[in-house]
């Protein structure tokens, strides 16, 4: 690497990238990763604005704090650290949880209209990433300016989710198995075009990406809200330690790698 690295990035301009890509390659146990993490989003967020009674706000603001310090770890690491990409998740969807949670109740937006801000948003950072870089394929994901164009839309992604999720369980009236067997079906279908379609893999990657959240919002929700309602009633805290027991044994017996190509 060192000076041949520096002028490959120099010449290849916005596009190029100098170094490894710092997020983990797409696989199978990236994606289980990823629905336990966003449902650890829905129950820890909750218990911190729920549970501990500390509202939307007080608990967003919180949950920003560490997803600040989190992104700002991770952008200083000189390579991919699993335990890192993967708290850094976690504060994303414990943040976007709580932020979904403000803005369509505490400020009246509700579900429907938070949904469509946050679309918006979402497509817009995707648009801006695009323009700016060139690509927004993961494997590009090893600047600075990309990883901060990651972790906003991320951000978006994640506070999308759980006002889609919300939505779909409550308002649309699907409930929390109902809306489960939805997402559950439409990463299936977006799976399926992956293997036998030629529809991009980088936009076939961000559609899953960003329906994974509500499928983690509603199973959050089936895990932990009472037997009347729908769910097994296992509490807040106790739902949060299990699936983050369960990522910790995923990382450990399964090791992750850097991505290295496109999906």
């Amino acid at each position: 690497m060192g000076k041949h690295a520096e002028v490959r990035a120099e010449g290849e301009g916005a596009v190029g990238y100098a170094s490894a890509a710092k997020v983990p390659a797409v696989t199978l146990v990236f994606w289980v990763l990823k629905v336990f993490a966003t449902t650890l989003g829905e129950t820890a967020g909750d218990t911190l604005s729920m549970t501990l009674n500390l509202g939307y706000l007080t608990a967003t603001a919180i949950f920003a704090a560490i997803f600040a310090a989190a992104v700002a770890s991770q952008i200083a690491a000189q390579r991919f650290h699993p335990w890192v990409y993967w708290f850094t998740i976690i504060a994303t969807t414990t943040v976007g949880t709580t932020l979904a949670d403000f803005a369509t109740r505490d400020l009246g937006i509700g579900y429907a209209g938070g949904s469509a801000l946050l679309l918006a948003l979402l497509l817009a950072s995707l648009a801006t990433w695009y323009r700016a870089l060139g690509t927004v394929a993961v494997e590009s994901v090893s600047t600075p300016a990309a990883e901060i164009f990651y972790w906003v839309t991320i951000m978006f992604s994640q506070t999308l989710g759980t006002a889609l999720g919300d939505w779909t369980a409550d308002s649309a009236g699907f409930g929390y198995g109902g809306a489960a067997i939805i997402f559950g079906g439409l990463l299936l279908l977006i799976a399926a075009a992956y293997w036998w379609t030629s529809i991009s893999h980088t936009a076939l990657f961000w559609a899953a990406f960003v329906l994974t959240r509500p499928l983690g919002a509603v199973l959050g929700d089936l895990l932990d809200k009472p037997i009347e309602k729908g769910g097994f009633a296992f509490s807040r805290p106790l739902a949060s330690a299990i699936l983050l027991g369960a990522m910790v044994v995923c990382l450990v017996v399964f090791p992750q790698r850097a991505a290295s190509r496109g999906h």
